[in-house]
């Protein structure tokens, strides 16, 4: 009851007795009338889990391994097969295996849902539960049977487990003055290893660069601030991402600093179906603040935030707290990131063997030559062993990575239209 005068409305809601009721009845009948003796602690672990597993696919109960675990992999290590994964439907689903682990090594792929382990059924196990069955001690092998989308019978994989040390960030350029990063998973230093890999390509590209290509697919996602501080690297002012939930502690915006150390040079962003929260977060914010072209397929779509709870020393709670809206305030969660250019996943083989050259005008008897030719014969050859060079590089580009092939020459084309002096 509230006192005379208060405002119901804001009264807080009294505990539901007779669901309690219900519950010490079923804790009493199992204790009592279960097939063995089930111990209190066991019981009640089983109930918290069961609570938050009810609530959504990201929170979670996190035992004293799992907390750990949990710690320790945001700093770049741990142990295990280097997949990210939720459930779906009952099964889990693949996130994104990470770079150079041996999940990916095996073909593991975005979107696999993982239906089995080592035989056994995983429908019914909680994901914890599932995540807990792949771990093992490294060097031990595990069965994965997988259900893929374009395939139509489950394929049945074989993987060694690993210690996987992620190195969270990767650069090389791929032709000169057009760079690429690579960011497998936001940890609690990729923004200083981007703001490296940055400081690489320049001094790797005396002339400068004219570009660079921010490839995000297959990223599961980290650490916010990391994706924060990636964001505000290539952006000079404005939102970057905000967060709404119930509690005042869950409103946050974030917001861009001077200084884009790309000197405002064209950047274009991959993603595809395994990008999600944080570089979904990356990929909304440049591509609302018009800083970025993206390209790929439509991202994860995991637009909320879970905040880790202590609940001990020992154990805490991982509770989905709050939204990320875009700087425009669109909504991530199961909407994902619609690219500005779609580009499927495919594969360019490049054959030449029977290919013969076209017919130019310098290949005709008798052509009249070039006014300057022999004044700039060097400069001429100069020229086309540089353009031989370059395109070598596009070519094995396009043979190793079609839709990196593709990013590159949309960014070749933004270069030219900023070195016209276009706006």
């Amino acid at each position: 009851m509230a006192p005379d005068g208060a405002d119901t409305a804001q009264a807080p809601e009294g505990l539901p007795l007779d669901a309690l009721r219900t519950f010490a009845e079923v804790f009493g009948r199992i204790k009592s009338g279960y097939v063995e003796a089930v111990d209190d602690r066991a019981l009640l672990s089983s109930a918290i889990r069961g609570m938050l597993g009810g609530l959504d696919p990201h929170s979670a109960y996190l035992d004293q391994d799992e907390y750990r675990d949990l710690r320790v992999g945001t700093s770049g290590e741990f142990g295990g097969l280097g997949i990210e994964v939720g459930m779906e439907d009952g099964f889990i689903k693949v996130i994104a295996p990470i770079d150079d682990t041996p999940a990916q090594r095996a073909g593991i792929q975005a979107g696999d849902l993982i239906v089995r382990i080592d035989g056994k059924p995983v429908k019914g196990l909680s994901l914890s539960e599932a995540v807990k069955l792949m771990r093992g001690k490294p060097g031990t092998g595990i069965t994965l049977t997988v259900v893929r989308e374009d395939e139509g019978n489950p394929l049945s994989i074989e993987i060694v487990r690993d210690v996987i040390k992620v190195a969270s960030v990767k650069s090389r350029t791929l032709e000169p003055g057009f760079g690429y990063i690579r960011i497998s998973n936001f940890q609690a230093r990729t923004t200083e290893d981007v703001l490296d890999a940055v400081a690489t390509l320049k001094r790797d590209n005396p002339n400068g660069l004219e570009g660079v290509v921010l490839d995000l697919r297959n990223n599961p996602g980290g650490v916010l601030n990391a994706a924060v501080g990636v964001s505000d690297a290539f952006l000079e002012r404005g939102l970057i991402v905000y967060t709404e939930g119930r509690i005042d502690d869950s409103r946050l915006e974030f917001k861009a600093g001077p200084d884009d150390v790309l000197d405002a040079a064209p950047l274009v962003v991959l993603v595809n179906g395994g990008s999600a929260s944080a570089s979904e977060i990356v990929a909304g914010a440049l591509q609302d603040q018009g800083r970025a072209i993206v390209m790929g397929r439509t991202t994860f779509g995991k637009g909320s935030v879970q905040t880790i709870v202590p609940i001990d020393e020992r154990t805490a709670l991982k509770l989905t707290t709050a939204r990320y809206y875009t700087p425009s305030g669109r909504s991530i969660q199961a909407q994902g990131i619609v690219p500005d250019i779609e580009l499927a996943r495919g594969s360019l083989t490049l054959d030449e063997a029977d290919a013969v050259a076209p017919l130019t005008e310098a290949d005709l008897r008798r052509h009249l030559p070039d006014a300057d030719q022999d004044a700039e014969t060097g400069a001429a050859d100069d020229a086309a062993e540089d353009t031989g060079a370059a395109d070598d590089d596009a070519e094995r580009i396009a043979a190793e990575d079609y839709q990196l092939s593709e990013a590159l020459n949309v960014l070749k084309g933004l270069s030219l239209y900023r070195r016209a002096g276009r706006p």
